[in-house]
Parts: C-alpha cells; sequence; structure tokens
C-alpha cells in the first residue's frame, strides 16, 4: 500500500493514479470519497459543520482502507494528525510529494474554482499556500518514508516511484 501526500496542487491524485496503473493496484482518493460518503463537497461539509468534522471524516475514511494493493491519494491537511501519520507509516510506504509554494500557487490557479477547499486562512493563493506550509513541510517531512521533487516530469516520478515495495 502506498500513500501519496503532499498540499493541495502536488499532484498526488495524477501521481496516485498513474503509480496505481503502473503497478496494477487500484487507487483511492480520500477527499473523493469523503465526498462521495458525506453526499457534500468538501466546501459544503467545513462551511456546515467545521473544519474538525471533516478531519474527522478524512482520519475514518483512511482507517477505512487498510487493504493491500492501494495507492492512496490524500488530502493535504491529513498529516495534521499524528494518528493519521502512524496509520500511514505502519500500514504502508508514504511518498511527499514536495514543491515550491510559487509551483503549488500557479496550479492551483488553473484549476476550476468548483473544485478549490475553501480558504484555510483567507490570504491570498500564494501567501496562504507558505504560510500552511511552513508549519506543514515538518509534518510531511517527518511521516514520508520518500520525497519526491513534484516539479518533475510525470514518467520521471513514476519511473523513480516503480522499484518502491
Amino acid at each position: 500500500m502506498f500513500y501519496i501526500i503532499g498540499p493541495r496542487g502536488a499532484g498526488k491524485t495524477t501521481i496516485g493514479k498513474k503509480l496505481a496503473e503502473h503497478k496494477e493496484y487500484n487507487f483511492v482518493d480520500t477527499d473523493k470519497l469523503i465526498v462521495e460518503r458525506a453526499g457534500k463537497t468538501i466546501a459544503q461539509i467545513v462551511e456546515q459543520h467545521g473544519w474538525e468534522y471533516f478531519r474527522q471524516l478524512e482520519s475514518d475514511v483512511l482507517e477505512s482502507l487498510l487493504q493491500p494493493n492501494l495507492i492512496i491519494s490524500t488530502g493535504g491537511g491529513i498529516i495534521l494528525s499524528e494518528e493519521n501519520q502512524r496509520v500511514m507509516r505502519n500500514n504502508g510506504t508514504v511518498i511527499y510529494l514536495s514543491t515550491s509554494p510559487q509551483v503549488l500557487a500557479q496550479r492551483l490557479a488553473a484549476e476550476p474554482q468548483n473544485d478549490q477547499r475553501p480558504s484555510l486562512t483567507g490570504k491570498s493563493m500564494l501567501e496562504e499556500i507558505e504560510e500552511v506550509m511552513s508549519y506543514r513541510e515538518p509534518l510531511y517531512r517527518a511521516a514520508a518514508h520518500h520525497v519526491v521533487d513534484a516539479g518533475l516530469p510525470v514518467e520521471t516520478i513514476i519511473e523513480q516511484l516503480s522499484n518502491l515495495t
């Protein structure tokens, strides 16, 4: 089992799907699973119930996915819970897709608006990414078994990850 972690815009879903194809594993996106189970968008969940409630849903989904032969793309904040970090590290290989706040901002700016999560800080996109990453970067690195440069071409990243077990 592989867990792909990193901030919004790092390429977790893209890399996760390609790696799953390559390894002939099943692919799961925790955010999509939360939306399916809740019958609401992440923005609606957060607006109606708050971030703490969303984070609990995220942990519940993570715990429900303890199966072999899965590639799991996680939400960017999944590492905020020490328990989530423990679950991932103890049950699979954790891959952190690392890239600069500038690259993340460019990628997120290109996403359709309806796919965006609510702001965490109320600041501009780049300022928010820089602030959030200053706190989360050490958590991502501590949780990860492998750190990969998410700025590399997808094929190069898959090649780097293909030999992991």
